[in-house]
């Protein structure tokens, strides 16, 4: 897929990852571990246009020109698989507000249901980066932006592990103001809107409720 609003990751480490992730064999501890690698590099390529300011410094020999990050960033995770993604990118700036949105799919419907909201203040001003490893049907990511347009975020990106065409063509024609950073772009959804190949419920082995 070629797009400038989406951002493929296309590295060696990420492929290795994405395989452990995927196979059924993978345990808890080992899972998480990978997740948080991948969650890595996805934070490095989604930061990595922060806009940045001059500040004056002193270091051990002369005064320099240091700078320091230019805007406010927001994390939310979509509850509760968002939340693996999360330290990584508090470990590239540690100063980020973190956001919570609640959601969990009807399995009847496959549609979201939301539960649980709590966000910083600073929307308005600041990048905001909506969290989940799965972008599958769109309906979350859909509610989720929406929702967070509606409370004044103004410059959204949207981070995931695996993408399907169809969550991504979804998000494409209603956002076309949102960038999306994504590992892997998979074939299609099954008939239980799950992505095909996928890694299964990324919240379930990650947290271990498998």
């Amino acid at each position: 897929m070629k797009n400038k609003q989406v951002t493929i990751i296309d590295h060696p480490v990420v492929s290795r990852d994405l395989t452990i992730l995927r196979q059924t064999s993978t345990e808890t501890a080992e899972f998480r571990s990978a997740i948080g690698r991948i969650a890595t590099i996805l934070a490095y390529f989604a930061l990595k246009e922060l806009p940045l300011k001059e500040k004056d410094i002193e270091t051990p020999i002369t005064t320099a020109k240091g700078y320091e990050i230019a805007t406010n960033i927001i994390i939310v995770p979509i509850l509760r698989a968002g939340l693996s993604l999360v330290d990584a990118i508090i470990n590239f700036v540690p100063d980020a507000k973190v956001g919570h949105l609640g959601m969990y799919r009807d399995e009847t419907t496959h549609q979201p249901v939301d539960y649980y909201s709590n966000l910083p203040a600073g929307l308005e001003d600041g990048l905001t980066l909506v969290v989940d490893p799965m972008l599958a049907t769109g309906g979350s990511a859909d509610d989720a932006i929406a929702f967070l347009k509606k409370q004044g975020a103004k410059n959204i990106r949207f981070i995931s592990l695996i993408s399907a065409p169809e969550g991504l063509e979804r998000i494409l024609k209603k956002y076309p103001d949102v960038s999306i950073i994504t590992a892997a772009v998979d074939e299609k959804l099954n008939s239980d809107a799950f992505i095909v190949p996928g890694l299964g419920d990324a919240g379930d082995r990650y947290f271990g409720t498998t």
